[in-house]
Order: structure tokens, then sequence, then C-alpha cells
């Protein structure tokens, strides 16, 4: 009876064992899951091992899935209404919109709980795992890695939509005719292609080496970095590089890889990133949402590929949220987390021109592939905010430079300066009154100022019992805080301002072709081949700039030889007019597009000059290639120009005295120096004199001591001994001999007879300075500066590809074989300077012979080397038939979208 009584207590314990454990299992999140979401996330993300799976091999066509960034959400934490089912024509049913599941899919569960634990309330921005402990109810406690620190974005609540019948549409119609853009090419002879098909080889095999760096290295990741073979992500981590050398990839043949790419474009997750705390919208736009594009494009829009715009429909839909202001003019830089994204927002007071205006092409194919006039509405309405501004005078707070745009605008819509309407309900005269005395950067109660694009709830904002209130989701739409006044739109009740149109930044303004301004007008003649001609405005706004350009900024830089080329300048004014405007003659690789640009225009348009610019724009940037020791180009220069680009000469004196500004200072002190070397000699004359003057008084005195030591002696011989004479006496007798010769107890002179020093001391001669000559002489030879430049601000290259994107426009349009010859030896001076072992580097430094060594490479490879620059090579190798300008449009990464026929 012992054993068996004992036996029930083993079994009765093993039992209560057993319950517990399957407890203990079920609620724990302590598996591997943990260690993906802990190990992956947060600042220190890419010093911890990378989650991302290693690129397939070359035999395998498909590609190991990704681990997934999910997380679950209860009711309480999630912002507005869930995002609604995109509207797309029949032909387009599998298009989704991204957001954040409730279930994990088919990857697993990753050991996280089916149902979520009580979560502590937070302050709106914190993460999760910045909190432990019980929430204000008394509610569980959550251990702070219990919980995954992974943060998606999700659709959020509209504050300023657009209603459908609103929405500014696609042009219909038949596209217009449009006159052809490509030279019609002969039929080459067999030495010819043979030719052409070998450098074609060699630029392919670069782009090869380039991409099996990029795959070992850096796979799925944004860039890599060719001479420390490592991966870095400065553009969400979204895999920028593959994104962007989709289209590359398939013009060059090159399939097996773009399928492993395709493959890995799925696993992409645009709605979080560990990287970045903000999207940057024009890069994403260009570069990954234009890559999808592309891609698909080029494709034929096969069904195969339908992921590519699966995944560019996901992208856009986080995207559309920048648009969500007063004015629709876009956020620049998205703060992409719920906590960011419920908060109403204007756009920024200081918008750079390219940025804002440079999204237009993207979502207008997007919306052409989908049926979706959203996308379009989007960019439709800052073009006609850009037209707005183009058309207004300096003294409308317009434009100094009819036709241009000041390098930066404030796009907030928001004036402050005058009575905001009259729109706020249920509120006093004096809060009217301190509404209309806010200043433009001072956020509405209740906030507090985050950026000039937005704002975010005060943390402080709390309930009567001290409580944080916190975002609170109203029944009806937008979140709100009980302490904060609001309008009748649920706004803040100080929200409310004056309109107005895009203004200049500041007063006066910067004027460029350059960066920050480029591509917005890039865009204008090629949206208006891709909307087919049946949108005028952009024709018209193409042909204010670029005769504005002509008017105002282009140059001819004075070199030798006198090449017939041009540049465009950089304008500055102080009061906002043409009557205080002054200009830097500047080189820049980005300003480089600028010769496609009007050759592009000038054919489409019918515009012959613009053509010939376009010929001398493209020729000045091959110019500065061939004319520095690498054959590249650096990124910013200065050269000097000439007084008008007409009977333009070479003059060497002038550009010495470019390179010296101080020219007439340096006469002034060479006059100075002679002048104090003339006083220097007669001083010196003066002090020979004297010292030889000395000298002989020296000698003098010698030869009186040399008497009086004699004399001294014979005196001391002459002394009778001390047997003689008593000792007093004698010293008596020896001291009055001594005064009586001025001699010390040793027989030589006193302190009175000291020797002088027969060295003469001169005074320092005075420093000659260097010479107009000497000095222009030692700045060419210390810097490198080659004949007609000024300064060399940047001597960098970093891959870009703007100056051969020109010489391919004018080789497709001219069908001048010399474009191909220039294009060749830039070419093979870029090689030269970049290849490294894993890719190519940006160098620092194109002055030197050699500036490949590993000790003066900037160690980047940006996407765009693979998306645009080793394209453009390619392109102007292949056949005129591979991307026909007749047939294509391409955007300003160089992605190429299908124009209509």
């Amino acid at each position: 009876m012992f054993r068996l009584r004992r036996y029930r207590v083993v079994l009765v314990c093993a039992f209560m064992i057993t319950v517990l454990l399957y407890h203990v299992s079920k609620n724990s999140q302590w598996d591997h899951s943990r260690e993906i979401w802990r190990g992956n996330m947060g600042p220190d993300a890419q010093a911890r091992p990378d989650p991302r799976p290693p690129p397939p091999p070359a035999s395998d066509q498909g590609h190991k899935e990704h681990d997934a960034y999910g997380t679950e959400k209860t009711q309480d934490q999630q912002h507005g209404p869930p995002p609604p089912s995109p509207s797309v024509p029949d032909a387009e049913p599998n298009i989704r919109i991204p957001q954040l599941k409730d279930t994990d899919d088919e990857r697993g569960d990753y050991g996280l709980p089916t149902e979520p634990a009580t979560l502590p309330e937070m302050k709106p921005g914190t993460r999760h795992n910045e909190y432990s402990g019980q929430n204000n109810d008394g509610g569980v406690q959550v251990p702070p890695d219990a919980i995954p620190l992974a943060i998606h974005w999700e659709k959020p609540f509209e504050w300023f939509p657009v209603p459908e019948e609103s929405l500014i549409p696609l042009p219909t119609g038949k596209p217009k005719p449009i006159p052809s853009v490509q030279f019609s090419f002969a039929e080459e002879s067999p030495a010819a292609r043979e030719k052409r098909q070998q450098r074609l080889a060699k630029i392919k095999a670069e782009a090869q080496h380039a991409w099996a760096g990029y795959k070992k290295y850096a796979w799925t990741h944004d860039e890599l970095t060719p001479v420390t073979k490592r991966a870095k992500d400065p553009f969400c981590g979204w895999a920028a590089t593959l994104v962007d050398s989709l289209d590359t990839l398939w013009i060059m043949g090159m399939r097996d890889e773009f399928d492993d790419a395709v493959a890995a474009v799925k696993e992409i997750d645009f709605t979080t990133t560990p990287y970045r705390e903000d999207i940057p919208v024009f890069e994403t736009t260009i570069r990954y949402l234009g890559g999808l594009l592309g891609a698909y494009d080029v494709t034929g829009n096969d069904p195969q590929y339908r992921v590519l715009l699966d995944k560019a429909v996901e992208l856009a839909e986080i995207l559309m949220g920048v648009f969500d202001t007063p004015n629709r003019m876009p956020i620049l830089y998205y703060h992409w987390k719920p906590a960011f994204t419920e908060k109403p927002k204007r756009a920024s007071t200081s918008a750079g021109v390219a940025e804002l205006g440079s999204l237009s092409m993207e979502f207008t194919r997007l919306a052409q592939l989908t049926g979706q006039n959203k996308y379009y509405d989007a960019v439709a309405r800052i073009t006609d905010a850009f037209e707005d501004l183009q058309n207004r005078q300096n003294r409308e707070r317009g434009t100094a430079i009819p036709g241009i745009f000041p390098e930066h605008l404030d796009a907030s819509g928001c004036n402050r300066t005058a009575p905001p309407p009259s729109s706020l309900e249920n509120s006093s005269e004096a809060a009217r009154a301190q509404a209309n005395n806010d200043d433009l950067q001072r956020a509405p109660a209740g906030y507090e100022a985050q950026s000039a694009e937005g704002f975010i709830l005060d943390a402080d904002v709390r309930d009567n019992t001290g409580n944080h209130r916190g975002p609170q989701k109203r029944a009806d739409g937008p979140p709100d805080s009980a302490q904060t006044p609001l309008n009748a739109k649920g706004l803040p009740a100080n929200w409310d301002c004056a309109p107005q149109g895009l203004i200049g930044s500041g007063w006066g303004g910067t004027y460029s072709m350059g960066g920050n301004q480029d591509s917005t007008y890039e865009y204008f003649p090629k949206q208006y081949l891709l909307l087919g001609g049946l949108e005028p405005k952009y024709r018209t706004m193409h042909e204010k700039t670029v005769e504005a350009v002509d008017r105002h900024l282009l140059f001819r830089p004075m070199a030798e030889g006198d090449p017939d080329i041009l540049f465009s300048a950089k304008a500055y004014t102080s009061d906002g007019t043409l009557d205080k405007m002054v200009y830097e003659y500047e080189v820049t690789h980005l300003t480089c597009f600028l010769g496609g640009m009007f050759g592009l225009g000038g054919k489409i348009f019918d515009r012959p000059k613009d053509v010939e610019i376009g010929k001398k724009l493209a020729d000045g940037c091959v110019w500065a290639y061939e004319i520095m020791p690498a054959g590249v180009m650096p990124e910013f220069s200065h050269v000097l120009p000439c007084k008008t680009r007409d009977g333009c000469h070479y003059d060497q004196e002038a550009w010495y005295t470019a390179l010296d500004p101080l020219a007439e200072r340096r006469e002034a002190d060479m006059a100075e120096y002679y002048t104090q070397l003339a006083e220097w000699k007669e001083r010196v004359e003066e002090l020979k004199r004297e010292h030889a003057l000395q000298k002989q008084a020296d000698e003098r005195a010698r030869q009186d001591d040399s008497q009086r030591q004699a004399a001294a002696e014979t005196v001391r011989t002459s002394v009778p001994t001390e047997s003689e004479d008593s000792p007093g006496a004698l010293k008596e007798k020896i001291k009055r001999f001594q005064d009586s010769f001025d001699l010390d107890s040793d027989g030589t002179s006193g302190p009175n007879q000291q020797p002088i020093s027969n060295e003469l001391v001169l005074p320092p001669a005075p420093v000659k300075p260097s010479t107009h000559q000497e000095y222009v002489g030692q700045r060419i030879k210390n810097e490198h500066i080659p004949p007609g430049f000024v300064t060399l601000n940047d001597k960098r290259y970093i891959l870009r590809p703007e100056a051969i994107e020109s010489v391919w426009y004018m080789y497709r349009i001219t069908g001048d074989p010399s474009w191909q010859e220039k294009g060749w030896r830039m070419f093979e001076a870029i090689i030269t300077a970049t290849k490294t072992e894993a890719g190519h580097s940006a160098i620092r430094d194109v002055t030197t012979d050699d500036p490949g060594n590993d000790r003066a490479m900037e160690d980047s490879m940006e996407s765009f080397w693979l998306a645009e620059t080793l394209k453009y090579f390619y392109l102007l190798f292949e056949t005129p038939d591979v991307i026909s300008l007749d047939e294509w449009v391409l955007n300003t990464e160089a992605h190429p979208f299908r124009r209509p026929t």
C-alpha cells in the first residue's frame, strides 16, 4: 500500500508539472523569433547579424525567402481606418495595398502569441519596447523584451482628402503627332559593327563585375562599399541597387540575374525600415518606384513579372501619405511611423525645387498602368503650382528670372502674415486673434514643433487626473486630444491660415540648373512625351525655361584652343530682382544633363537652335573630362567665362588674373618690398662703416693693453723680494702701481676695458613676396589646375551619369559617330580610375595621374552606377532600336517608360 500511495503521489506531481509546462510554453516568447527581432532592429542594427538571406547561387533560379518584419497591433493601437482596397481596372485585379496583418502569413508566426498581450498606454511616437511595468489601468505587466521592436507603417486617417469627383484625371484621347527624336541610322558596315560589339561586350563585362560584387557582399542591401566589401543602407534598406538595376539587367540580356532580383523584390517590406526614421521621398520615387515601373515596362508588362507592378503599388500607397496636406504639396521627408503619420501636416517652408517637382513621371506612369487617377492628381497639382509660380513676377513673390524657379521654395501654402479665413467654429474672438498672430513655425496648442513639415502631439498634454492622454481615436475619424481646441474639421483651432501659392524661401534667391533644381526642368519635356502631347502646359513651361536659361545663365568658358562649348552658371539676387544679380561661373557634373534636355526638347518641339545649344553643352562636359589628368570630370569647379559667347579667344594673362584675385595687391606688396630693401641696404652700409670704426678702436685698445701689460711685467720683475722689505710695505707698493695703470690684481685691464666682439650683426632682410607670375605658377603646380579653370572645389568623381547621358542623347539625335568616340574615351578613363576587386568606387581626386589606388577611393558605389551610368554607356553602343527615343522616355534615374502610341 505504501508503494502504491507513493506511486500516486508521483503521478499527481507529474501531471501538475505537465500542466504547468504547457501553460508556460503557451504564454512564452522565448523562442528563436525573439532573437530575430532583437538582433536586427534598433539604432545599432547594422552592427548586428543581418537576417537577410545570402544571394542565390548562380545555378538557382529561385530566391530564398527573407525574414519578414511584422508586428501585431491591438485595436486601441491602430491609427485611423484600415486602408481601402484599391479601385483598379478589371485587367489589374491583383494589385494590393500593404497593411499590417493581424495574423502571420505563410512564412510562419515566429513564435509570437496568437492573442495580443495587454500593453501599457503609450505616448505618441513611443516604441513598445520603451515601456515596461503596468499600464494606467493596472493591466498585465509586459516585459520590454517580450514585444517585437519592428514598427510598421499603417495607412493613416486622411486629413485633407480630395473627393473622387475633384481628382484631376489623366488626359485622354489619341496622342498628338510628335516629331521623331532619333536620327534615321543607315546600315552599318561589318567593320563598324565588329568594333561596336567589342566595346559593347566590354561595357557589359563591367556591369557584370559590379553586379557580382553587389550580389556577393551586399545582396538585398542598398549599396555595396566596393573597397571594404561591405554593405550600407542609406535609402531605408530596401535593396536600392537591386531595384534600381532591374531594367539594366534586362536591357543587357542578363536574364538569370534579372530573375534572381525579381524573386528578391517579392520579399521587400516597404512598411518598415530599421535604418531611417524618415523616407526620402524624391530618392525613393526615382530609384524604387521608377525602378519597378521601368522594369515592368521593359518586360512588355509580362504577367510573369506582375509582382513588379504590385510592389510599385504597395510603395505608392505608402508615398501617397506625403500629399495629405492642406494644399496637397508633398512632405519630402516622410516620417513613416504611425505615431507621426496620424498627425496633420504641412509641406516644408524650404523645399528643394528638384525634390518637389521630380515626382511627376513616376506617378503618371503608375496611373497609366493602373487606371487610378489619384496618382496623376497628386503630381498634376504640383505642376499647376509650378506653372502659377512661373507666371508670377518678382513683385508678386514669384521668380526673378521668368521661367526659372528659386532654388528653395516655401511649399507650406500658409501665409501667416495675412489674417486667416473665418473657418473656426465654437471659438472666441480672443482665440481667433491669437490664431491670426501665430508665427509660421509656432505649433498649434497642445503640440510641439517637430519640423517645417509637420507637428507631433506634445508629450505633456495630460487630463485632469495628471495622466497622459495621448492621441484618442475618435469614432468619426481623426485622432484627437481632449485638451486641444478643435475647429469644425477636427484640426487644432489655430491651424487655419491664409492660403498662398509657391513662393521663394526668404528674400532674393538662387537660380541654376544644377543640384536642388535640375530634374524638375528635365521632366517638363519628358512628361509631355509620356502624356502623348495631350497636356500642353508642359511644352509651354519647357520653352519658358530654356529661353530663360539661354538668356540669363549660359556662358562660354575661356579655354585653350577656343572650343565652342557652353556651361550654365549659377545666379544670386539679394533683392529678388535682376538688378542686383551676381553670377558664379560653375562647372558641375550634375548640370551636364542639360545637353540632353535641350536636345530632346529641341527635337520634339521643333526648335533647331535648342539642339545646337544641346551639342555645345554636351561638348562642354566632354571637354571637362578630357582636360583632367585622370580623364574624368570633377564634381564641382569654376572656370573663367568669356565676355561674350561669340569671338572668344584664350587669353593667358586674363586667366592668370582670374587665378590670382589679389594680383594688384601683390604688385603693391612688391613695390613696398623694393622700398624696404633699399632702406635695408642703406642701413647695412651704415652698420658696416660703424663696425669698421669700432674695429679700429678695438685694435688701438689692444695695442694699449699690450703696452700696459709689458710695463706691468717690468714692474713685477723690479719689485724687491719679500725678504728685502716688510710684507705690508710690499703690498702697498704693488697696489700703487696697479692703480697707476688701472690694472686688476692679475695684471690685466680693468672692467672698463672689456673687449668688443668682431662679429657684425645685421638686421634681417625684408622677405620677398611672390610675384603675380610666381603665385599663379605655384597654384597651378600644387592644385593641378588645367588651363581655363579657376578653382577645383570638389575633385571627386562619384560615378555620376549626367555627362554620358547627354552624349548618348546627342548620338541618338544626330547620328554623329564622333559621340561614340567621345563616350568610349570617357568610359576607358572611368574604368581605369574606379575599378576595384569587388566593383567600382567613387574617387577623391581626378587631378592626379593615379586616382585609382585604394587610399584615393571613397569606397562608395551608388545605385545609379548600374542604373544609369553603365546603362547609358551600353546604350551608346547598342543598336538604336533598343530603347528608341521614339518609343521610350527615361526618368531622371534612366528608367525607361513606354510612350503611348
